[in-house]
C-alpha cells in the first residue's frame, strides 16, 4: 500500500468534450489544495472506464511548475491561466 487514496466522483456529461470541461472546472476550483493533482485528472465513458482521457497537459515547466492548460492545447505551455495574477 502506498498510503494514498483516490476519490472517484462520478458525474454525468453528455459527451467527451463536456466531460473534459467539467473535469477542468472541478480541478481549477479545487486546485488551491496541495493534495489535488491537476495533471492526474482524467475522464472516461461510464461503460469503458479503462479508456481514460487526460484533462490537463501537466508538462513540467522550468522551476518545477506544471502546465495548467488543457491536454490537447496547441499554444505554448503555461504555469497559470492568462489574465490571472499570482497570489
Amino acid at each position: 500500500m502506498t498510503g494514498r487514496y483516490v476519490i472517484h466522483l462520478p458525474v454525468r456529461a453528455s459527451d467527451l468534450a463536456r466531460a473534459k470541461v467539467l473535469g477542468r472546472t472541478a480541478g481549477r476550483a479545487l486546485g488551491f489544495l496541495a493534495v489535488v493533482e491537476l495533471g492526474g485528472i482524467t475522464v472516461s465513458a461510464e461503460d469503458d472506464q479503462c479508456v481514460r482521457h487526460w484533462v490537463f497537459c501537466d508538462r513540467t515547466l522550468d522551476g518545477g511548475r506544471r502546465c495548467v492548460l488543457r491536454a490537447d492545447h496547441v499554444t505554448p505551455c503555461a504555469a497559470r491561466l492568462a489574465g490571472r495574477r499570482s497570489l
